[in-house]
């Protein structure tokens, strides 16, 4: 199941374009608490897309894990995953050497206790933020693949926003090894397209 831009076509970046990195932060990088295999292996490109819609004035929206100490997802509390993204730790934090830009609007998901806050539109504030500049195509990319990537994808598709996946700068848990590969196909299947750096001018 292919749903993708050949390698010679452009994709033009306009007015109603908005990127939207999903949760690159220092607890989902090698030696966080919770590191998503070769996460760290998405970093030039999505700041490579940076550069590209910060040229052309556009938005750029960064989501993050925004935990409370006891939140329901951690194993402490019955979850699945170890304590991450918590609260003003350097765990929570956007690595150094992600470029945002100081215009770069910050969307937190998982800030209550029993929310797994798994799709930056968990919050209303989500849509709100996009709705306010405009944007109806969202160019995605981020940690990780099968989940917040895969949700935060679900929920714009649902609402009706056009989604670019962006192939180069995902990255999966595979807690079960074809987890990734699963949750393309399912945005594939939802109307995602799938692009790379190299398709934008």
């Amino acid at each position: 199941m292919t749903s993708t831009y050949s390698g010679y076509e452009k994709i033009n970046l306009s007015e109603g374009d908005a990127l939207v990195i999903v949760d690159l932060q220092n607890d989902f990088l090698p030696g966080g608490s919770l590191p998503v295999p070769g996460g760290e292996q998405v970093m030039p490109a999505l700041n490579g897309y940076i550069e590209r819609f910060a040229r052309r004035g556009l938005p750029i929206f960064a989501t993050r894990d925004w935990h409370p100490k006891n939140h329901s997802s951690f194993i402490e509390q019955g979850g699945p995953w170890p304590e991450h993204c918590v609260i003003g730790t350097k765990g929570a934090e956007f690595p150094a050497a992600l470029h945002l830009p100081a215009s770069v609007q910050i969307i937190s998901a998982g800030t209550e206790v029993e929310r797994d806050g798994y799709s930056a539109f968990e919050t209303p504030v989500c849509k709100q933020q996009i709705d306010s500049v405009g944007a109806r195509r969202l160019f995605v990319g981020g940690l990780a693949t099968d989940y917040c990537v895969l949700n935060t994808v679900r929920d714009a598709l649902a609402l009706n926003y056009q989604v670019f996946l962006l192939t180069d700068a995902v990255r999966a848990i595979n807690v079960q090894p074809q987890d990734g590969q699963k949750a393309i196909d399912e945005m594939i299947q939802k109307g995602a397209k799938l692009i790379t750096l190299s398709m934008i001018p």
